[in-house]
């Protein structure tokens, strides 16, 4: 070997000798970020190793996990509503890390329809991209109208009837509108669906499929109201005992799903999805853009390879044609049909159903026909700028379906994996309530959303009249305001053509309500009835359940979202304070996370109003 060969060699070999060196050095740095304000953490934070793409976020409980190979790195800390923070790393390996309020980040907030919007939106929880939010003048979002259901005099009312909703959609929907800098639309503000996003813990149902929940306080924004608070808690399923699944992916591949936030977060998300799934059940894969097609027939899932290559595969393009996908995602499932197994679509799109020749009233009668024939539908919605919040909510709702928003891969995991049984395996359907108010104890009362949930008195007797199901393990919680009778206040008498009297049992019972509840077992078409009795009793707000005090701040917290005629003397401080006392457990953050979002509101608020 030549003196210049061994020179090479040994240059070649020290190289070798100093990357090793350098790259042996790897540290894993984890530490939870809180709010210096009120020391809650803080989930969403984006967590960066400076002048690097190395990234991560914290989770729900405000905790982080991130590597370097740099002694030296910097780690930067960042959310909206926040100040920017910088710590160095050196020997540190556990951070405890408190951001400080700073509403100045605040000021680049322009004016929009609906509310204030940003130019541009941090998805700031389980994605880590900036997204371009259209232009204000490009806004195609969609919502239903809600008229505020108002106060009804028991006299004239005495029957207040209502079909269960078990969605969550709108809590989801509104959190990316504030994390994005944003106060949402007053109509995408739905309070029972925020009310519902969250589990209560209510007692386990024993014989029944559901246990019914009861309790009696004061409104916390108008003490001289009463607050009815009614719960439902369905049975659980141990999911080795649940039947087979036949599941058709239906999926939006249209141009305007061609974004971050929606192909690519709708790919992520039905990936979690399939570690919940076994052997024994079946997925397919019908994708619709200029036109539909059938990407993967339908595969047992003990080929997930399969199907997980046929979702990798998938691009975004073309125009939309929902009704054709549609029309053959139920030919699949009909095909594929499981009896009494668990045969179901997933639809995942932005809602945007502008090309096709279906109508609005031909889909929904597909999406009715197929639920009689014990096709369910449950609807994922994606993305912002032109979603059809209204279109996608009463997919659901006809096709006995669930109803969610995903904005991030967190949400997906508590929909997809941790909320599974409830979103996939009913356990009553048709479910319906009718409450009878005590006109010797109750003036007036108003039901706290559902505006799109209200029956008619003779629908709950009707066991054609379709209502809403409830999944193994979900909750459903609704709350009633109520204006107590006056004392030794006469029932009105001003009608012409009949007198209002009270009976003997309305004066001696001390009922304030009779609550009855309808519903059907799957796969039977005859309702049951359960039957139970308020007393007009009320606690002291003190002394109720973390279940009650976290409801009402929740409403609250709509209310004012909505700026509601109702809202009395509510805060966003009353509310903060309200759930932080009723907080409880709170194992997976969602409670802390409410209260974050409720803050960072505050600070929205205060902005506006600087503005105005």
């Amino acid at each position: 070997m030549t003196l210049k060969a061994l020179k090479s060699q040994l240059s070649q070999f020290l190289i070798l000798v100093f990357l090793l060196t350098a790259s042996g050095y790897a540290k894993t740095i984890k530490g939870i970020v809180y709010s210096k304000t009120d020391q809650l953490p803080i989930p969403g934070v984006l967590v960066k190793v400076l002048n690097t793409n190395i990234i991560t976020h914290t989770d729900f409980d405000g905790r982080f996990t991130i590597e370097t190979n740099d002694k030296t790195a910097i780690l930067q800390f960042s959310f909206l509503g926040y100040k920017a923070q910088q710590i160095t790393v050196s020997d540190k390996k556990n951070l405890k890390v408190y951001l400080e309020e700073n509403i100045s980040t605040l000021n680049k907030i322009v004016s929009g329809n609906g509310g204030m919007r940003p130019n541009q939106i941090i998805s700031n929880r389980g994605l880590s991209h900036i997204y371009d939010m259209p232009p204000l003048n490009f806004n195609t979002e969609s919502y239903a109208n809600i008229q505020e259901n108002g106060f009804k005099s028991v006299t004239l009312n005495p029957l207040s009837t209502f079909s269960v909703d078990v969605d969550g959609a709108s809590y989801s929907n509104i959190r990316r509108y504030i994390n994005g800098g944003a106060l949402p639309p007053i109509d995408a503000v739905r309070v029972e669906e925020m009310i519902n996003y969250f589990d209560y813990n209510y007692k386990i149902p024993k014989k029944k499929p559901f246990s019914i929940n009861t309790e009696l306080s004061y409104a916390p924004w108008n003490e001289n109201h009463l607050l009815l608070h009614v719960g439902l808690k369905g049975k659980t399923i141990d999911m080795k005992d649940v039947p087979h699944s036949n599941i058709v992916f239906l999926l939006d591949v249209s141009g305007s799903m061609n974004n971050p936030n929606k192909l690519p977060l709708v790919k992520s998300s039905l990936k979690l999805l399939l570690e919940k799934l076994r052997p024994e059940d079946r997925v397919a894969i019908v994708v619709y853009a200029g036109n539909s097609g059938l990407v993967l027939p339908s595969t047992s899932c003990s080929e997930k390879e399969e199907i997980l290559k046929a979702l990798d595969n998938l691009r975004a393009g073309g125009s939309t044609a929902g009704g054709a996908g549609l029309k053959l995602a139920y030919k699949v499932a009909e095909e594929n049909f499981i009896t009494n197994g668990n045969n179901r679509i997933v639809l995942a799109t932005d809602g945007d159903f502008n090309v096709g020749q279906s109508s609005n009233g031909d889909i929904l009668r597909l999406v009715e026909n197929h639920r009689d024939k014990g096709i369910g539908i449950s609807v994922l919605g994606f993305g912002m700028g032109n979603y059809k919040d209204d279109k996608m909510e009463i997919i659901a709702n006809k096709g006995n379906g669930n109803y969610a928003y995903i904005d991030n891969l967190l949400e997906a995991k508590k929909v997809l994996v941790n909320e599974f049984g409830g979103t996939f395996f009913t356990i009553a359907k048709d479910v319906k309530f009718q409450l009878e108010f005590n006109p010797a104890e109750v003036e007036k009362y108003r039901l706290i959303g559902y505006e799109n949930r209200l029956l008619n008195e003779e629908d709950f007797e009707d066991d054609t009249k379709d209502a809403g199901e409830i999944g193994a393990g979900h909750t459903v919680t609704a709350l009633y305001e109520i204006i107590p009778k006056a004392p030794k206040k006469e029932l009105d008498q001003n009608l012409k053509y009949q007198d209002v009297k009270l009976n003997e049992y309305a004066k001696k019972s001390k009922d304030l309500v009779t609550l009855k509840l309808r519903y059907k077992q799957p796969g039977t078409s005859k309702s049951k009835l359960l039957e139970q009795e308020v007393k007009a009793r009320p606690l002291v707000i003190n002394s109720t359940s973390n279940n009650f005090r976290f409801s009402a701040a929740v409403a609250g917290f709509g209310m004012l979202l909505r700026d509601s005629e109702y809202k009395g003397n509510i805060t966003w401080d009353k509310i903060t304070l309200l759930a932080k006392h009723a907080r409880g457990e709170d194992e997976l953050g969602y409670r802390g996370e409410f209260i974050r979002l409720v803050n960072s509101t505050k600070l929205l608020d205060q902005s506006r109003l600087q503005k105005d």
